[in-house]
């Protein structure tokens, strides 16, 4: 018996929800994502290939319901059903105590242009997978700013 092999699909993750990015936004990313290249390469290369499946928008075209720089974002970990509720900020804006996270951190990338209601895997730091679902985005007008 043959088997064509010819019909493999391209290993990719079939559950990536999608996500847009603010077009003001990406060299900001771009230049952050090729700086931590160095200190943290795996980090570096998966915000690369987040913005590079990414649909991006102009401001005026941003919906409102997408994890933005400067937006809220409630999320909720479904291993244990725990919500959390943090801004996601530049790295220069970043103060864990004020649940104010860092696109340049797993979590930070893992929420990166998300929709309310998307369902996506993060790796923690200790290598553990999790399951999160996005609850709640809220997003202020001057968002860019946060």
């Amino acid at each position: 018996m043959m088997t064509d092999m010819t019909k493999t699909a391209p290993r990719r993750n079939p559950r990536a929800p999608k996500i847009v990015i603010n077009a003001d936004d990406l060299a900001h990313i771009e230049a952050l994502a090729e700086g931590a290249m160095e200190r943290n390469p795996a980090l570096a290369d998966r915000l690369l290939d987040e913005i590079g499946r990414a649909r991006i928008v102009t401001p005026g075209k941003m919906p409102p319901n997408i994890v933005s720089i400067g937006s809220t974002v409630t999320y909720r970990d479904e291993s244990n059903g725990v919500e959390r509720t943090v801004t996601l900020t530049y790295p220069e804006d970043a103060d864990i105590a004020r649940q104010r996270i860092s696109l340049v951190t797993p979590i930070g990338v893992a929420l990166l242009g998300l929709a309310e209601g998307a369902v996506f895997h993060w790796d923690t730091r200790a290598n553990q997978r999790r399951m999160l679902t996005v609850i709640r985005v809220e997003n202020t007008p001057d968002r860019a700013d946060a």
